[in-house]
């Protein structure tokens, strides 16, 4: 057993009375109610990306009439349901049957017993084929040697360019950039345009916006949160450097408003002919590559910028899991079936388009001819930094926890969350990034003492 598993498991204990108290609060609210002709019925908590919006639409016309299951769904921003599947799965409420999470979360979700483990179901179900699910994204989202949810989609990072923006330059992209080569290109494609930025790096405060790239930065240039033993890194060292680095390189070359620009911000700055260059999420191909995209076909795909490291993409997934006292969990194991199944796929792209499909989930997908027709720009980029993340070994040094973006511990929400507020803060002007890491070594080391 790691070493950092006993002290989790006593904070989860405390964030279990939390839940309790918040699920009775909020117990009033309900998660829709009614049921099929057949009787049957589940609620879904999901987050509102567009692939999920597509799905909301697709259920009841395919899913239920298929099944008689009728699917309630809830379907909130990131951080409200993310809230709100802490708070009804850490306190067993039951109210949702099924929620998606994250590859951040499973490991003490499961840990705690809140969600269901679904090996018995892929043994039987096995038009699921479980052992079509890439290997990384299944990994992530296991625990103790057993499946805990299925992939929605799964993600990498890499680096987005224009490529007619770099011809009109003479600009070339390296195959495999480094930091410091992005960082000189930025320089150099900065104004090829009336109103064109260099690039566009996230800075909105966030554990999940503007840590996100930061920390895949801090872990190739030599950086870590903390050191094996849980002492905290982020005043000093590689971390020091890679935030100097990105806050200089968003500052001098980067898009307006850089402090309040999040994925959203930043794909529409490119989408938009704003910024030359984005290094982030390889799902937002799907969207620049998309029939009313203004940069389709002018788009180039690169691994992830490097420095010390071979590569540094990060991972993620947001799939779906069972909550433990759901009392409908074969139901619930149909709708994940479907919805994470090789049918709905083709579903999405007969209906939508095969740019569309939730991609990162199934090597099936990425062989599938049709999709690699529609994905010819980014496929291959997207599968490469799927299949070279390395949640377990992320940086030049050993790591108490697994996590590339993150630092897979409960306290990393709140932590990395104020932590973006100091480096938005000296993204925007108002501190220096030696004011800014000053203040958060203090934060991280404040949460380290809880796992030494």
């Amino acid at each position: 057993m790691s070493r950092f598993l006993p002290g989790r498991t006593r904070l989860l204990g405390a964030a279990l009375a939390l839940g309790v108290t918040a699920a009775a609060l909020t117990a009033c609210g309900g998660a829709g109610g009614g049921t099929s002709a057949s009787g049957h019925s589940i609620n879904v908590l999901m987050v509102n990306n567009p692939q999920m919006v597509d799905l909301q639409k697709l259920t009841a016309a395919n899913f239920t009439k298929q099944t008689g299951i009728k699917v309630n769904f809830t379907v909130l921003p990131e951080n409200d349901a993310r809230d709100k599947f802490t708070q009804d799965f850490s306190s067993q409420a039951g109210r949702y049957d099924v929620a998606t999470i994250s590859n951040y979360e499973v490991p003490f979700y499961a840990k705690n017993n809140w969600i269901t483990p679904l090996d018995s179901y892929t043994a039987k179900d096995t038009a699921f084929d479980q052992s079509d699910i890439l290997k990384p994204i299944q990994s992530s989202l296991s625990s103790g040697g057993k499946v805990y949810a299925e992939p929605f989609y799964g993600e990498s990072s890499f680096l987005m360019y224009r490529k007619d923006v770099f011809a009109a330059k003479h600009l070339t992209m390296p195959a495999h950039p480094t930091w410091q080569q992005v960082a000189d290109l930025a320089a150099k494609a900065d104004g090829a345009k009336p109103g064109l930025k260099g690039i566009c790096l996230r800075g909105q405060p966030g554990w999940g916006e503007v840590i996100a790239p930061l920390t895949t930065v801090v872990n190739t240039m030599g950086g870590t949160w903390f050191t094996k033993d849980w002492q905290a890194q982020v005043d000093t060292g590689g971390f020091k450097k890679a935030t100097q680095f990105y806050v200089d390189l968003v500052r001098k070359h980067g898009e307006a408003g850089a402090a309040q620009a999040g994925f959203t911000e930043c794909l529409n700055d490119f989408e938009q002919g704003k910024v030359a260059m984005w290094y982030d999420a390889t799902s937002a191909a799907g969207s620049l590559e998309g029939s009313d995209s203004k940069v389709a076909g002018k788009v180039g795909y690169v691994p992830a910028p490097v420095d010390k490291t071979s590569s540094s993409g990060w991972l993620y997934s947001w799939a779906f899991a069972i909550q433990k006292a759901s009392k409908h969990t074969d139901d619930a194991w149909k709708f994940i079936s479907w919805a994470c199944g090789k049918g709905y796929l083709k579903l999405v792209g007969n209906k939508l388009g095969w740019a569309q499909v939730p991609p990162g989930t199934r090597t099936s997908t990425f062989a599938n001819p049709e999709y690699q027709k529609a994905a010819k720009a980014f496929y291959p980029a997207m599968q490469t930094a799927i299949d070279t993340a390395k949640p377990t070994d992320p940086g030049v040094q050993p790591r108490p926890t697994v996590g590339i973006q993150f630092v897979d511990i409960p306290e990393f929400t709140d932590l990395g969350t104020q932590v973006s507020q100091q480096i938005s803060s000296a993204i925007a002007g108002r501190t220096s990034v030696s004011a800014a890491l000053s203040r958060s070594q203090q934060l991280a080391a404040a949460v380290a003492k809880k796992y030494q």
